[in-house]
């Protein structure tokens, strides 16, 4: 298959590698590869897209960053696996939705680095201390990519799954109209509260579920 590109906006160009059908427990899906081809950098993405547009109809949206530790291995560490689960739930029972899951690992950081911070989180440090030891921001994460995607779509606006501010500004910034924020909260674990009590604190998430 011949790779796609398509420039929406003038700003974002993005290209389509490959898209097949994609069936699943949580619905028929078509499945899809992006890669960024301007921006801050070489960037790629898989995009679950449910149901095709509806006039008048705003799709559900959930982009999540790869987690190998959580998603895959069922980690009690974060709630990245919990999250995944109802996005695609709630995406696979709406008529029209995206999954945008991004390869960005560890916020940006990358997996064996990752692995570096939890040793640092074991001795007694939260997430964005651990990230700081090893030389990193807090959240090295961009949205470029998931901007992009959605103006590749055409896609103007969106409900957006998400407790993280970065997300709704990055779509914003990228032309995508936020027509409302959805919220994705889970049962915080034992394992688990520290690591969400930082994200609230020192990332700003919207996490109702949790005092201030």
């Amino acid at each position: 298959m011949k790779p796609e590109n398509k420039n929406v906006s003038g700003k974002i160009l993005v290209e389509k590698v490959a898209e097949a059908d994609f069936p699943s427990r949580y619905a028929h899906f078509r499945i899809c590869g992006f890669r960024l081809l301007n921006g801050p950098a070489s960037e790629t993405a898989v995009v679950l897209v449910k149901g095709t547009p509806q006039a008048g109809e705003v799709p559900l949206v959930r982009i999540h960053s790869q987690c190998l530790t959580g998603d895959v291995f069922a980690s009690l560490r974060c709630d990245c696996r919990e999250q995944l689960e109802a996005a695609l739930k709630q995406v696979g029972a709406s008529p029209y939705g995206f999954i945008i899951y991004e390869d960005q690992e560890g916020r940006g950081i990358g997996l064996m680095s990752k692995l570096q911070a939890y040793e640092l989180q074991d001795q007694g440090v939260d997430t964005v201390e651990a990230n700081r030891q090893l030389g990193y921001a807090a959240d090295l994460r961009n949205y470029t990519l998931a901007a992009g995607i959605l103006q590749y779509f055409q896609v103007q606006s969106v409900r957006l799954l998400s407790n993280n501010p970065d997300k709704l500004r990055a779509l914003e910034n990228g032309g995508i109209q936020i027509h409302e924020r959805v919220p994705l909260e889970v049962a915080p674990q034992e394992s688990s509260a520290r690591y969400l009590k930082t994200k609230q604190e020192k990332l700003g998430h919207l996490l109702g579920g949790l005092k201030p």
